[in-house]
This record gives structure tokens, sequence and C-alpha cells, in this order.
């Protein structure tokens, strides 16, 4: 008898330890996966947690193995994916981890890495104007409609120097005309002048240029509109993705925002010289940078309404390839990735940089010299500066166009557009006179 019971007993423990066994796991947590973007070798994701604490663990899993594990402490989590193959596609899942128990788990997610860009642009230069001229920046439209803006000085019909600049060349797609912007010689009154022009954007089917604190609208080829700031400030650069819905950021600090009918101006809460911004559609995150002499570098991010400050710094000697370093010269993001070049490199980082970046072009600071930078997407990215050297990243790696480097040059900004890009600036002829200059590379 006593061993009958005994074995009804292992029978009983048998069968409440296989039902222990096979009982899914009970899952109350909630843990969503998102994908920010794809680069090369690179992947980009975001976590989402309803309820953080150190005591939990993130495990990004891919292609059903563990790749990474992060503690839980935020209800949002950046998390780059590296070493990977191009031009593949990768499955990933977020798992929420407590006590070794699974209490969260994420639906399954799929992106594919981009294959690297060409690096192979074919190139052509021109002079534009004669002695004490410089080109500041550039757009292009398509490859028979490119405009580049500026102070342009040409001969008159005696060979002397027409007093008269010019500020504004336009490509036809057989040569560069030359154009008078006109602009009010003093806002309210009606007499009009060349002033040099120093940034310029094409959106939808205007051309906007600015010059001094005054912005100028172009349809097509004509000049319909000129638009006076109702404050004064040097502007140094506008972006936009439609007509009422304009930025622009200039000396002292200053922003504004034109919504196609009226300015806003934009406390910035610095008086730091801003010369980049990128962003501004649909509510997205803008970021502004700046520097001038005996004042800190800064970037800046805006957005509804609210202006942060991301790095406000004095320290121009510290070169991490870690951390965002050195004078900051030109922005440029897309999507959720924002570059940021500086004096010493180009730096990757997620639009919830604190400061934190990865220098991706790893070369010595001397030979970097990038002023200006822009893109198609995160693996077709073109920089210029000093001596005229430009350089492309094509996700993987980096090629400098040695054909184009002078120590008498200089560019002031850079345009990619598909397949074709453009730079401007100058070429000295001596060690007074110069000219404008401007390369347009076309690849296949």
């Amino acid at each position: 008898m006593k061993k009958i019971i005994a074995v009804l007993l292992i029978a009983l423990q048998i069968i409440n330890f296989s039902c222990e066994s096979t009982e899914p796991v009970r899952i109350d947590e909630t843990i969503k996966l998102t994908a920010i973007d794809a680069a090369v070798v690179e992947i980009y994701l975001n976590v989402n947690v309803d309820n953080p604490s150190v005591t939990k663990e993130v495990v990004i899993e891919r292609n059903g193995s563990r790749v990474l594990g992060i503690p839980a402490s935020s209800t949002e989590i950046a998390v780059t994916d590296t070493g990977l193959t191009e031009n593949t596609t990768y499955k990933y899942k977020a798992k929420l981890y407590e006590g070794g128990k699974v209490v969260g788990e994420s639906s399954e997610i799929s992106i594919t890495t981009l294959k690297p860009s060409s690096h192979e642009f074919v190139w052509q230069t021109y002079q534009i104007g004669d002695i004490t001229s410089t080109l500041f920046d550039v757009a292009i439209i398509d490859e028979n409609n490119i405009w580049a803006v500026g102070e342009i000085y040409l001969k008159d019909s005696t060979g002397q120097i027409d007093p008269q600049a010019y500020n504004a060349a336009h490509w036809n797609g057989t040569k560069w005309e030359i154009r008078r912007i006109q602009f009010y010689t003093i806002c309210g009154h009606d007499n009009k002048t060349a002033y040099p022009a120093r940034s310029i954007i094409s959106i939808e089917n205007d051309v906007w240029i600015t010059a001094g604190d005054q912005v100028a609208r172009l349809e097509g080829n004509l000049q319909k509109e000129i638009l006076c700031l109702p404050f004064s400030f040097l502007i140094n650069n506008i972006c936009g993705i439609t007509s009422t819905d304009l930025y622009i950021v200039g000396n002292g600090g200053n922003i504004a925002h034109y919504d196609g009918k009226s300015w806003e101006k934009i406390e910035s809460g610095t008086k730091v010289n801003l010369t980049d911004i990128t962003g501004g559609s649909n509510g997205e995150d803008i970021f502004i940078c700046g520097y001038n002499d005996f004042n800190p570098t800064i970037m800046l991010k805006y957005k509804e309404g609210k202006t942060e400050k991301i790095i406000e710094s004095l320290d121009f000697l510290t070169n991490d390839p870690s951390k965002i370093s050195g004078i900051i010269k030109s922005v440029w993001k897309k999507r959720g990735r924002l570059f940021t070049s500086t004096a010493y490199s180009l730096y990757s980082s997620g639009e919830s940089t604190k400061g934190e970046g990865k220098a991706i072009w790893k070369g010595h600071y001397l030979d970097w010299g990038v002023e200006s930078i822009r893109g198609n997407e995160i693996n077709d990215i073109i920089g210029c500066g000093v001596f005229g050297k430009v350089w492309h990243y094509n996700g993987l790696s980096w090629r400098k166009y040695d054909e184009l480097e002078r120590q008498t040059d200089g560019l002031k900004r850079i345009e990619i557009k598909g397949n074709m890009c453009a730079a401007v600036g100058y070429r000295y002829i001596n060690g007074i006179e110069r000219y404008g200059l401007i390369h347009i590379g076309k690849r296949n």
C-alpha cells in the first residue's frame, strides 16, 4: 500500500512539473523596438520601455542571437549595432529581463544596410569674376540650373573693374550668366543695390537669396520679391522645406522664422555668430552651429518654440573621438542621424546627443580642413574647405580629390544633389587679388 501511495505522489509531482514547464511566461511589461536608420555597416535602433528600472535589462537580439545587453534605466534608449555587412537584411527583437526572466518582448523588425555610394566624381572648374571676387554659397536645382552667390566684380568695356558688383552666377546648362540680384539700398526706400549675397536655397519653384538683413525671392530666373527683416542682423545661412517655413541664422546669435507672411525672432540664448543650420521639416529638430573669435563654439537644437544648448565650449584643444570636439564648422542631418563637422573630424551621432558622437574620419586633423558638409544619404556625404579640399564619404571609406587641392584656394560651401555636386569659394591669383571659384562634380 505504501508503495502505491509513493508511486502516486511521484506521478503527481511529474504531472505538476510538466504543467509548470510548459506554461508560457507571463509578460506584463511593454517594450517597443523601432528602426531609426541604416548605414553601410551600422544599424540605428531605438528602444522604448514603459517602466524602466536599474534592476531590469534590455537585450537586443539579431537574427535570433543576443548581441547587446543594456540596463533599462530610461524610457528611451538609443542603440547602435556595428560590424555589419553591407546590403544585408537583419531581423531584430528587444526583450526586457528582470531577475533572469523575460518580462517584456517587442515585435520583430527587419532593416537592410546600405551599399556604399560611388566616389567616382569627374570635376570641372570655373572661374567667376575678376579681381576681389568670392562665392559664398551654391544651390543645385538640376544639372542645367545651378546658382552660386557672392561678391563678383567684372571688367567693363574699357578693361577697368566695374565698381558696381554682381552677386550671383547662374548655370543654364551651357554657360554661366552673371547676375545682379537687387536688394533695397535702405529698407523702406525704393533705391536698390546688388549687395554681396551670402546664402541661397532652392525650395519648390522658388530660389531664396540673402544679403545683409534682406531676403530676395526668385521664381525661376525672375526676381519677384524683396523681404526686409523687422530686426537687423547679418544673415549667414538659410534653410527650409517649403516657402512658408523658412529659417535663417546670422551674427550675434540671431535666428528667425518666416511663415510665408511675417518674420518671427527666435531666442537663441547666445551672442555667438551662427553659421550653419539643418533640418526644419514637419516639426523635425533643427540643429544650428556657430563660432567667432574669443567666444565659445556652440551647437543649438530648436523644436516647437524651444531652443536648447547642446554644446557650448571654449575647449578647442581636446580631440576626443567619442565626443564632438573642436570648433564646430557645419551640421547636416538625415532622418535620425546628425553629422557635425569640426576642426578635427566629422562626427556621427543621434539627434538626442548631448555632445557625444563618433568620429568617422580617422586621419590627422591638419589634413581635414572641412568648412561645410552636405549629403544625399548617410552613405553619401561630401565636404569642402581650406586649400580647396573636397572629401567624400561613401558610408565605408573616404576619398579626397587631390586634383582639386591647391594652396591658393578656399572653399566656403558645398551642395550635393543626386549624382551632381558643387563647391564654391575663391582662388588667389597672387597675395591680394582673387576670383570666384566653382567646382562641379558629376558621376555616372
